[in-house]
């Protein structure tokens, strides 16, 4: 049995015009950083086996000061990018539709079957992350690990592992908040939702 504890990194520069940000290394904002902040005082009162980040900067910094508050090293990766948004990296939903407005309506109709034009099948990334998992749960039997990575490749992977189809990840799970604390626990193959969307507080 290994529980996992995934967590959204923080809030990015480009939250405030809802751009998707899928491989783009996009920096956090300040309040980003805060969160990342307020995430490593709450690590500090947990027990912890392993922090793991995507390699991007905005989950690296955020995993950071948990890393810190336990005295462990942050190890990154790759498996745990998020999803590669294609064509729709860095646009708004909008400016979307003016560019490709069939391929985006399928999309909405079904991300999975019609992801955006030029990127990365859903279903391959919810296999590279739970890959990862999966490795790390063999690695720390009865550990806690932290995770700190993005949206839509959490969402994918708690569908994969909860037996949700996966072209429902954003119906299912239709926001996941930056900092916030998804828990999951992996045993003998099977998956248990323990908590989703928690805040991180000091107190829990």
């Amino acid at each position: 049995m290994t529980d996992f504890v995934l967590v959204r990194h923080g809030e990015t520069v480009w939250h405030a015009e809802n751009r998707y940000a899928g491989r783009t290394d996009v920096p956090l904002t300040e309040h980003g950083h805060k969160q990342a902040a307020e995430l490593g005082v709450w690590a500090a009162g947990q027990r912890l086996d392993a922090v793991l980040s995507s390699p991007l900067s905005r989950a690296r910094l955020t995993a950071e000061p948990a890393a810190a508050a336990l005295g462990l090293t942050p190890r990154v990766d790759e498996r745990l990018y998020e999803v590669d948004f294609g064509r729709g990296e860095g646009l708004t939903r909008t400016e979307m539709r003016e560019r490709f407005p069939v391929e985006l309506a399928a999309f909405l109709a079904d991300p999975v079957a019609h992801h955006l034009p030029g990127g990365e099948d859903p279903a391959a990334a919810a296999g590279r992350a739970i890959a990862c998992l999966t490795d790390i749960a063999h690695e720390v039997p009865e550990g806690r690990v932290l995770v700190v990575a993005h949206s839509t490749l959490v969402r994918l992977v708690l569908c994969r592992l909860l037996g949700i189809p996966l072209a429902r990840y954003r119906q299912v799970f239709p926001r996941l908040e930056n900092g916030a604390l998804t828990e999951l626990r992996l045993r003998d193959g099977r998956a248990s939702l323990l908590r989703l969307n928690a805040p991180a507080t000091a107190t829990d």
